[in-house]
C-alpha cells in the first residue's frame, strides 16, 4: 500500500491511495507551503500533491506539508535551492527573487481570473520566469491566491485617508509595504504564520489578504471590519528548485507540468466560487463588511505606478503589456 502523506498542524494524516506494492527504493518528492492548510493555497498544494502522486504510481512517494511546517516562503525558497523540499507555492515575495514579480503588486492591474491566465502565458511564462531561472528557480504555473481585501479592528475603510495611522501586516514585499505607506497606512512586513496572534493581542490592527486566506486562518474570529477593496490580485507560483527540476526523470517532470496545469484551473474557479460564498462566513462571524471606494484607491496609486516605472527596468512595458491583455 503506498501513502501519500498529508501533514497538517501538530499531526500527521496519512491518506492511504491504493496502489500496488511500491519497489524497495521508491523516490520522495515532497510539496511543502507556509500558507493555512485551509486556505486556497494550502488546499490547491495538496491537490497538486495528490494528483501527482496519482499520476506517478508506486514508484514515487509524494509528500504533503502545510501550515508552515517545513517553514514561511523564505525559507521553503531556500529549500528550493537546496533540494530539500521539491515543491512549494512562493506568492507576494517572489518579488524578493526578481523585481519583475513587482508586476502583481500594481493596484487594480489584474481586472479578471481570464486577464490573470494571458498574463501567465504572454508575461509569467515568457518574461518573468526566465528571471526566477537566473536565481535559481523554476516556475512551473501561475495559481491562484486572489484578490486580496482589507481587515482591522478599528473602522471600516472606505477610502486610503481611513487607512490614516493603522498598522497593517503586509507580506514581506517592498511594493505593498510602499502601497500602504502611499495610502496612509504603518505597514508591517510578517510571516503569514504570525498575524492571528498579531490581530488578536492588537500588535497589528489589520491586514490584507485574499478572503480564501483570510478564512483560512480565522481572521474573522479576531477582527471587526472587512473592507472589499481587492486593491491587488496577487498569484501563487508553483515553483521547484532549477537544480531538482534539471535532475527530475522524465516521466516525473511531464507528469508535474500536465498536473500544474490541471490544478492551474481548478485553482482559479475554487478562488472565484470562494468570492461568492466567503462573505457570507465572515458576517456570521459578526464582521462588518463594506465595499470601498475603488475610485479613490485607485486614484491615490498613481505614485506606485510611477515608482515601478522608474525602478524597474522594463516596467512601463511590463505594465502595458498587462494591461493590454485585459481587453
Amino acid at each position: 500500500m503506498k501513502h501519500l502523506t498529508t501533514c497538517v498542524g501538530a499531526g500527521v494524516l496519512a491518506v492511504s491511495v491504493s496502489f500496488a506494492a511500491a519497489p524497495a527504493m521508491a523516490d520522495n518528492y515532497i510539496v511543502a507551503v507556509g500558507a493555512s492548510s485551509n486556505s486556497l493555497q494550502g488546499r490547491s498544494a495538496a491537490k497538486f500533491a495528490e494528483d501527482l502522486q496519482a499520476r506517478l504510481g508506486d514508484a514515487h512517494t509524494v509528500e504533503f506539508y502545510a501550515d508552515g511546517q517545513l517553514g514561511d516562503e523564505k525559507e521553503l525558497l531556500q529549500k528550493l535551492r537546496l533540494g530539500t523540499v521539491q515543491f512549494t507555492l512562493v506568492s507576494s515575495i517572489m518579488t524578493n527573487v526578481a523585481p519583475e514579480f513587482a508586476l502583481f503588486d500594481m493596484p487594480f492591474l489584474v481586472q479578471s481570473r481570464e486577464h490573470l491566465k494571458a498574463i501567465d502565458a504572454e508575461i509569467v511564462q515568457t518574461d518573468l520566469a526566465p528571471k526566477a531561472e537566473a536565481a535559481g528557480l523554476k516556475v512551473l504555473s501561475t495559481w491562484e491566491n486572489g484578490f486580496r481585501q482589507i481587515t482591522n479592528n478599528t473602522r471600516p475603510i472606505n477610502t486610503p485617508a481611513d487607512l490614516a495611522g493603522l498598522k497593517i501586516r503586509t507580506p514581506s514585499s517592498e511594493w505593498r509595504v510602499a502601497m500602504f505607506k502611499e495610502w496612509g497606512a504603518n505597514p508591517t512586513p510578517m510571516s503569514f504564520s504570525e498575524v492571528f496572534v498579531a490581530l488578536q493581542t492588537g500588535t497589528m490592527d489589520g491586514q490584507e489578504n485574499p478572503l480564501t486566506n483570510i478564512t483560512g486562518a480565522n481572521f474573522q474570529e479576531v477582527q471587526k471590519y472587512l473592507s472589499m477593496t481587492g486593491h491587488v490580485y496577487s498569484p501563487a507560483y508553483l515553483t521547484t528548485g532549477l537544480d531538482t527540476w534539471n535532475a527530475l526523470p522524465a516521466e516525473v517532470s511531464a507528469a508535474a507540468a500536465e498536473v500544474a496545469g490541471s490544478v492551474q484551473d481548478w485553482a482559479l474557479a475554487e478562488g472565484e466560487t470562494a468570492d461568492n460564498e466567503l462573505v457570507d462566513k465572515v458576517k456570521a462571524a459578526g464582521v462588518e463588511v463594506n465595499v470601498a471606494d475603488k475610485t479613490a484607491f485607485i486614484e491615490a496609486s498613481a505614485p506606485i505606478y510611477e515608482a515601478f516605472a522608474a525602478q524597474v527596468d522594463g516596467g512601463a512595458e511590463l505594465v502595458s503589456r498587462a494591461q493590454a491583455l485585459a481587453k
